[in-house]
């Protein structure tokens, strides 16, 4: 049911870069959005109207852990694959990060009236707001493998977290590399947890979004 009240939001991500960054994109839209929660490393505990979960880096959550009336992906991922796979651990929408601000308030818009939306947007896939290593050089998508390497995990697993082939993360991999200066997974796993890519070692409480 549509209504003129500003749309309740809480915002997810392990990363505090992440949320925050996402948060400022949304900031001239105060009149239609109100940021009630970042919960950073953690579900979101707001009974607000959308969960926006942004799956960098992150294992894909699922939506009955959230108290939101609706739960959203917001990703760089939007194949046939990977849809299917959120709508199965409860999404009511999945939106690409390709989208404009205001293309991305307006989907939460319809999405808390009732629709389910699958926008992939167009050009390049890469959202708005902000990453580990952004100022170096990295692209999303390469910061999110390196984040995955720093974090242990193999080229199979990651391929597999993010609905890539396996060429395709060998290829995000070099060219990381390169930008970063290394040349081995050793020397990549020390560049990643000197430049703020080492999660919280459990989850900790969501906090509540401050300026």
């Amino acid at each position: 049911m549509q209504t003129d009240r500003p749309l309740t939001v809480a915002l997810m991500n392990d990363y505090e870069i992440v949320v925050r960054g996402l948060a400022r994109m949304l900031e001239p839209f105060a009149e239609r959005i109100e940021i009630v929660e970042l919960a950073i490393a953690a579900p979101s505990a707001a009974a607000v109207d959308v969960a926006l979960y942004d799956t960098f880096a992150a294992d894909m959550i699922f939506g009955r852990e959230v108290k939101a009336e609706r739960f959203v992906m917001y990703t760089v991922e939007t194949s046939d694959h990977f849809v299917s796979a959120a709508r199965a651990n409860g999404a009511d929408g999945v939106l690409s990060k390709s989208l404009s601000p205001e293309q991305l308030v307006e989907a939460l818009e319809r999405i808390r009236d009732g629709e389910f939306l699958v926008l992939t947007g167009s050009g390049k896939n890469e959202s708005g707001g902000d990453w580990p290593a952004r100022t170096r050089g990295l692209s999303e998508r390469e910061a999110e493998i390196v984040s995955l390497i720093t974090h242990g995990l193999g080229n199979d697993d990651i391929a597999d977290r993010l609905f890539l082939s396996i060429n395709t993360v060998k290829s995000y991999i070099r060219s990381a590399y390169r930008k970063m200066g290394v040349k081995t997974r050793s020397q990549a796993v020390l560049w990643g947890v000197d430049h703020g890519f080492k999660k919280p070692d459990s989850r900790i409480r969501a906090r509540e979004h401050t300026p």
